[in-house]
């Protein structure tokens, strides 16, 4: 029977746009991967890839291969690490469609129960869901309505400041907690041991260990069926524990604010306003858990990231005096001497502003953003980038470039300023990289430098900052090193903290 030329013309279009597609995944395929070290036998580059300090040594790696997107293979698992702003732009914010995802942990999401944790969580629905709420109800253009919380506990941080200075690491913390948990939740907080402080801290130990790329069974999913009273299953006996607290810490304070609600004693916050609106054509439970989540996200997003950075900034300041004089010196020219700041002195403050820059990019709250998950192959720039590859973004290194930030390792508020000292300057790239890359940008961050911004203000306005003198007459350097963690802050340190003048010490007294 005689073919037609329609059909014709139909099938043999048909084999011609298969023979492309396929022309072009074997075309996909003989393309190299990225540069990265020599692979072993079955194991690849296992047992090169480092186990502290990852952000450092891929940064040297990024060096010696002359690139700036990497690739190693852990036993068959292809691990992409992304070195520089401009790669971290091109895959993570213009291919976002296909680096949002995230790698599912056994040990997080599965063991220890942190699922309900944006950065955890696959991308999705629920991801999108609670993302929504989050962006709804703490959107970037509205800093203003927080911040009268914001100023009142950075006061009350003062004061504690004043009384005991030496244990000013544990008030930095309770005053970040104080905040985000009064915001969240609309509840207060006890001056000294208060649970929902000691949920927050138990618990962040347990998400920063279980995030930690040591847990056998993240590789060998299927020990997750082990008992946990079989031997070597230490990993489960720790993940039930640290399951305790992540429980504790979504649940406890969203019930103590839904408790407080009911008495009718309940202060505005995040969780009232959402309870009181939600959908009556919804399912209540599912839009409370929603809630629940969104809240708790909130919380653990304040509760030990901002806290690492005034600590950062806090040992900066004793390790650079003259930093510190020269933000005093503007904050006496522009509001005069023995006064706090206030959120609309910002923009009259430069240079606060840009020691507030340099605090984010010298040493990122976390160096490596959680990691990405590339859902289809990909090609960049004449690279192969295999599906399913798990895919780093650097943030140390791109906070790092010398392109971006001549000598990087300086501490040196004044790179953000133009040659006078009077302004920002436009031409220097922001360090927002500290906060994460794509659709996996942290909803929080416009909150956080709110946040960073008054608590440094406020201390410099207050109190000058320095060494503390050991029992032989000589001042203690500090190491200026910093942990190895998910969440990296600085190691233990010293500093004294004296009012500046008797006037200053009379009003955060008053305070």
């Amino acid at each position: 029977m005689a073919v037609s030329n329609t059909a014709l013309f139909f099938y043999t279009g048909l084999i011609l746009t298969f023979g492309f597609y396929r022309w072009q995944n074997r075309k996909k395929i003989r393309l190299p991967l990225p540069p990265g070290p020599k692979k072993l036998p079955l194991v690849g580059n296992l047992f090169q890839l480092p186990t502290t300090y990852e952000w450092e040594v891929f940064a040297r790696w990024s060096e010696a291969y002359n690139s700036d997107i990497l690739h190693v293979d852990a036993a068959g698992k292809s691990i992409i690490i992304v070195n520089s702003h401009q790669v971290a732009t091109d895959l993570f914010d213009k291919r976002s469609a296909l680096y949002s995802s995230r790698v599912t942990s056994v040990m997080i999401n599965e063991l220890i129960k942190f699922d309900w944790l944006f950065g955890f969580m696959p991308y999705g629905e629920p991801w999108k869901e609670r993302r929504r709420l989050f962006q709804k109800h703490f959107h970037p253009l509205d800093t203003t309505s927080h911040q009268p919380r914001e100023l009142e506990h950075v006061h009350k941080l003062l004061k504690q400041l004043l009384r005991t200075p030496e244990e000013f690491i544990e008030h930095i913390r309770h005053a970040i907690g104080a905040i985000t948990i009064s915001i969240a939740y609309g509840l207060d907080i006890k001056p000294l041991n208060d649970p929902y402080i000691e949920i927050a801290e138990q618990a962040l130990q347990g998400l920063a260990a279980g995030a930690a790329p040591t847990w056998l069974v993240d590789s060998i999913p299927v020990l997750k069926y082990v008992p946990p009273w079989f031997p070597g299953a230490s990993f489960k006996r720790k993940a039930e524990e640290w399951r305790i607290w992540a429980t504790k810490l979504v649940e406890v304070p969203f019930f103590d604010a839904q408790k407080a609600m009911a008495a009718g004693n309940a202060s505005p916050s995040f969780v009232s306003a959402c309870l009181n609106n939600m959908d009556e054509t919804k399912d209540t439970e599912s839009q409370k858990r929603v809630i629940m989540d969104t809240a708790g996200n909130f919380f653990v997003g304040g509760a030990d990231t901002s806290v690492s950075s005034i600590n950062t900034f806090m040992l900066m300041m004793i390790c650079h005096p003259e930093i510190q004089e020269k933000a005093q010196q503007e904050l006496d020219r522009v509001l005069g001497k023995n006064v706090l700041p206030s959120f609309g002195d910002e923009p009259s403050l430069p240079y606060i502003t840009a020691i507030v820059k340099e605090v984010l990019r010298y040493h990122a709250v976390t160096p490596f953003a959680i990691p990405h998950y590339l859902t289809e192959n990909d090609e960049y720039n004449g690279y192969f980038l295999p599906k399913g590859s798990i895919v780093l973004g650097n943030v140390w290194a791109i906070l790092h470039d010398k392109n971006d930030y001549p000598d990087p390792l300086e501490f040196r508020p004044e790179r953000f300023l133009t040659a006078d000292g009077t302004r920002l300057d436009p031409s220097v790239r922001d360090p927002s990289a500290a906060f994460g890359f794509g659709r996996r940008v942290c909803p929080g961050k416009h909150m956080a430098y709110s946040m960073l911004y008054i608590a440094i203000a406020s201390i410099l306005a207050a109190f000058d900052i320095k060494k503390v003198v050991g029992e032989d007459g000589k001042e203690i350097e500090p190491t200026k090193e910093f942990v190895s963690s998910m969440v990296s802050h600085p190691k233990p340190f010293q500093c004294t903290l004296k009012p500046r003048s008797a006037e200053l010490e009379k009003l955060i007294s008053s305070l």
